[in-house]
């Protein structure tokens, strides 16, 4: 029988609309229903339109061009790449340099030194030679008096040695210490540690 009233109509739409809140069973699956729609929209949509790019992005990208061509009045650049066209290179093994292993030794040599009373400025300032630039204002967070040795107790051995790079094991009288030591424009220097044991 049809509805012939708009308060029938009323009725039946509040009680379309109220049917998700009556139970939290009703709420559940209608929350599954919709999320189940909403990620087939998703899904179908673009299949649906492959080769068409959104207008919202495509009109942003052409005022930006516009605005540099303006700004610039040259022609625009070509576009970097964003995949590598190349694999990428993987180190050559070699031989350990005795350059490398002789400034991870002293580098160690700096690190173990610090008498009490040491500030942090002058023991970075022995290491300072053997670090890179980079890694230098690392080793500012360390505090010296909480490095766990004082004395080296062997020899460095390379644990892997490459043309560009060598990690350097030295003993300690606390943990043993992994020194990467790696080529610059300055010669060997250390760029990481960490300590082993």
């Amino acid at each position: 029988m049809p509805i012939r009233t708009n308060r029938g109509r009323a009725a039946v739409y509040r009680r379309l609309w109220g049917w998700p809140v009556r139970s939290p069973k009703h709420l559940v699956g209608t929350v599954i229903v919709v999320a189940v729609l909403v990620t087939g929209l998703g899904i179908a949509v673009p299949k649906l339109f492959p080769d068409r790019e959104p207008q919202g992005i495509a009109a942003v990208g052409q005022d930006r061009e516009e605005s540099q061509r303006q700004s610039s009045q040259a022609p625009p650049s070509t576009p970097m790449p964003t995949r590598l066209t190349s694999p990428r290179e993987s180190p050559t093994p070699a031989a350990p340099n005795p350059q490398a292993l002789d400034v991870a030794k002293k580098w160690a040599t700096a690190w173990v030194n610090h008498p009490a009373g040491v500030t942090v400025e002058q023991w970075l300032a022995g290491m300072k030679p053997f670090t890179t630039e980079e890694y230098l204002p690392v080793m500012s967070s360390v505090d010296p008096a909480n490095v766990p040795a004082t004395k080296l107790t062997g020899e460095p051995t390379a644990a892997t040695s490459y043309t560009s790079s060598v990690e350097v094991l030295i003993p300690t009288d606390g943990p043993r210490l992994s020194i990467t030591v790696i080529t610059t424009n300055a010669g060997w220097r250390v760029a990481q540690y960490e300590q082993a044991d």
